[in-house]
């Protein structure tokens, strides 16, 4: 690893601790040395550090709902990097992962790629490439939290229009006209454009076109 005061007058970096919730950077290593370097390294730029020696030690951990990653060498004292890999996505743990090894090849590296991982880095690495790639991954992963809480308000929203204004937003957001859907419901067109105008108002849509992304939403949970 590169001498850090270096690297971080190369490329300043933004202090997420000042700026957001501060993320949490898990690291799962064997090696005490490296977990104590990684912590030292993420604490500089503002970032909380939890470290674990083996992958089971992690998997019995009560995780904080923060935004974060995951740092994980490849070669672990109970299990494979990529098999905990596979492990966490089985358990429904949707953080980033960011693997690294000494003992790499092409395959492992297109493997770990191409289950999730934002990257993957062999040893010895430099700093800023290990910085560059958590960030990046925190970054992923507060993107994934917004969006999840966009959904949930829209759900909720959804939740609070009758069953009637429900069909109605479905239909209409799925390309009918509003006499389409008056024939499919057996309703009359002014109804329909009455609770079409409902469920646009408890939904906060301010256009169809805001309302077809909202349905779409709504449909991907259903």
């Amino acid at each position: 690893m590169l001498d850090l005061p270096d690297v971080r007058a190369r490329v300043p970096l933004p202090m997420p601790s000042q700026t957001k919730e501060r993320a949490i950077v898990h690291v799962v290593d064997d090696d005490a040395s490296m977990r104590d370097a990684l912590a030292s390294l993420f604490d500089s730029v503002g970032l909380h550090t939890r470290t674990y020696a083996a992958a089971q030690d992690f998997l019995v951990t009560s995780l904080a709902d923060k935004p974060g990653c995951i740092v994980i060498d490849i070669r672990l004292p109970d299990m494979n990097g990529l098999d905990f890999q596979a492990r966490l996505t089985e358990m429904g743990v949707r953080l980033p992962v960011v693997m690294m090894t000494g003992y790499g090849d092409i395959p492992m590296s297109v493997r770990a790629m191409k289950r999730g991982a934002v990257d993957f880095l062999p040893k010895p690495f430099h700093d800023q490439d290990m910085l560059d790639a958590v960030m990046m991954a925190i970054e992923r992963d507060r993107q994934r939290r917004t969006i999840d809480e966009d959904i949930s308000q829209i759900e909720q929203r959804f939740a609070t229009l009758s069953p009637r204004e429900q069909q109605v937003m479905l239909l209409v957001t799925a390309g009918k006209m509003n006499k389409q859907v008056a024939g499919d419901l057996g309703i009359s067109e002014i109804t329909v454009k009455i609770h079409r105008g409902a469920a646009m108002r408890k939904m906060g849509a301010r256009s169809l076109a805001d309302l077809v992304r909202m349905a779409d939403a709504v449909r991907t949970k259903r």
